[in-house]
């Protein structure tokens, strides 16, 4: 059964889950049929999921470039939020390819803001300068061709409960 409409993200907020929150997973298509899922860090730019990663993912999406990735906060139920891009993703595979990404530098400047601290670097925001390196160190940008997004405090039982104090 498909999500109702009524509890979708509206374009704002979609863009204030992706631009707050820290962790997203991306399902790739490992070697055969099974599924790698693995959780990344990830910028938001251009309607695109930026994430610079290496290993498995880069090798699983430059053999098979579908994937799904789920951004999503909150634990219980009546609290989930969320949304799942279904898309592809592409490698990219050298300076040059970076260079002519047109969100690219917004992304490397938003991740620096967004991860400042986050491994006990220094707090002051800066540009994330990673670059493609080695056989498998690539940023991947994923373009959504399906999404589907969900905010539960949307749910018409939540609002009535709230409205009343129960």
């Amino acid at each position: 059964m498909p999500i109702p409409k009524e509890l979708a993200l509206t374009p704002d907020e979609l863009d204030e889950l992706m631009l707050t929150t820290w962790n997203m997973r991306i399902a790739t298509i490992g070697p055969g049929t099974r599924i790698n899922l693995t959780p990344l860090w990830f910028g938001w730019a251009g309607g695109k999921i930026y994430t610079y990663c290496r290993g498995q993912k880069v090798e699983n999406l430059r053999r098979n470039p579908v994937c799904t990735v789920l951004v999503d906060r909150n634990e219980r139920f009546p609290e989930l939020q969320g949304a799942m891009f279904q898309g592809t993703g592409r490698v990219l595979e050298d300076a040059v390819a970076e260079a002519a990404d047109p969100h690219l530098e917004e992304v490397r400047w938003q991740m620096g803001k967004k991860y400042a601290g986050g491994h006990g670097e220094p707090t002051e925001p800066r540009r994330n300068d990673a670059t493609a390196r080695g056989r498998n160190w690539r940023w991947v940008v994923v373009t959504p061709e399906r999404i589907v997004t969900w905010d539960n405090f949307k749910l018409p039982s939540l609002r009535r409960s709230r409205q009343t104090g129960a």
